[in-house]
């Protein structure tokens, strides 16, 4: 049986020097890896999470610029960093900038997240995908996720990434929309407002004259930040189709990637800080388990399916969770935590032929 190969930095270091510590190992993974062949004379998407508000556990600034600079050694034409529009603009506030990272830095689909290519899709209530612009035109790709936990699928990692972060606002919407749609409980509500402070797109709203909770649906994403936070439980999500919700991250990613030349995408998955939600919250809770490290691939099943194997139950650090969360029922951490099992996305990825999971291991030393 044929495996893909995932390549490994791990955070240890057996040397109290700086060669053997975790950068020094990512340079080194790096220099192992045919990016020449893969990003020669091309102009290549360098797509990560920016990251938002008071967000600090997203990809540190100092591994973006020894990347960019390897790629640049490697003889590409250009490279460039890309997100959505609102973390580009919000982006220096963590220390991106084209300075301390040495790219530029492009709104995915410009900066009224009107650039884009609409690709025709058929899967229950998602019809097409709108690919970003900037990805679609790009001659090659790099995918720098960082792993974490996710509310809706349990894990978010390079799937995620792409799937999520490589189309507009109101693809992610209607991907977000095959779990169902939002329910509110007037009864329950106490009027805190804390469900309009979560809103990350300006969607939710609250008359307190009438005491009513509204959703403007044009530019609700259904990321469930409201129903997350709220206290009382009054907004709920009718349906709780989670498993649509992944097999439509697998679509909306395998869309993307067909712009693409296989031999022409590098996933990177950095294992650092891992916490309980997406970056998209613009905040940072404690760190799940301990770092782990670095992985990369070409392969974007194995290099998934190879992360979530990493963080294991028995490292929970405790005190990490949420106050008063506590685990359920499930077979890995992310769906102990989440009740969501993070290998759906894996088997709709394979099932689709965009990868194997299965994988070796090689430690960069």
């Amino acid at each position: 049986m044929i495996k893909s190969t995932v390549h490994f930095a791990s955070i240890e270091a057996t040397r109290l020097e700086a060669k053997a510590t975790l950068p020094a190992k990512f340079q080194r993974m790096l220099d192992g890896l045919p990016l020449d062949v893969m990003f020669k004379d091309k102009r290549v998407a360098l797509k990560m999470h920016l990251g938002g508000n008071l967000g600090y556990s997203t990809v540190h600034p100092l591994f973006v610029r020894l990347l960019v600079q390897k790629l640049k050694d490697a003889g590409t034409r250009m490279v460039f960093v890309t997100d959505g529009a609102g973390s580009v603009r919000d982006a220096a506030a963590r220390g991106y900038t084209a300075e301390t990272i040495g790219a530029q830095i492009l709104p995915v689909s410009g900066d009224s997240g009107k650039f884009f290519y609409r690709k025709r899709v058929n899967y229950r209530t998602l019809k097409s995908i709108e690919v970003a612009g900037e990805i679609h035109d790009a001659d090659a790709m790099v995918v720098l996720s960082h792993a974490k936990g996710h509310g809706d699928c349990g894990f978010g990692g390079a799937c995620k990434n792409i799937a999520m972060g490589c189309v507009t606002g109101r693809t992610r919407g209607e991907i977000h929309h095959l779990e169902g749609g939002l329910e509110w409980t007037k009864s329950r509500c106490i009027a805190c407002g804390k469900c309009v402070e979560a809103c990350p797109n300006g969607a939710a709203s609250f008359d307190r004259e009438k005491k009513k909770f509204s959703v403007f649906l044009h530019h609700c994403t259904y990321c469930r930040h409201c129903a997350l936070i709220c206290p009382t439980n009054a907004i709920k999500v009718k349906g709780g189709r989670f498993n649509y919700f992944q097999e439509g991250m697998a679509i909306s990613t395998g869309t993307v990637l067909e712009t693409f030349d296989p031999a022409s995408v590098l996933y990177i998955n950095v294992l650092l800080h891992m916490t309980v939600y997406c970056d998209c919250w613009g905040m940072t809770t404690p760190a799940l388990v301990p770092d782990v490290g670095i992985m990369a691939s070409t392969d974007l099943v194995a290099i998934d399916g190879a992360t979530l194997d990493a963080v294991r139950t028995t490292d929970l650090i405790k005190g990490s969770l949420p106050h008063g969360r506590k685990l359920v029922k499930g077979k890995h951490l992310f769906e102990k935590i989440h009740g969501k099992d993070p290998f759906v996305q894996i088997r709709a990825l394979e099932k689709r032929k965009l990868g194997t999971s299965k994988y070796s291991l090689v430690t960069v030393e």
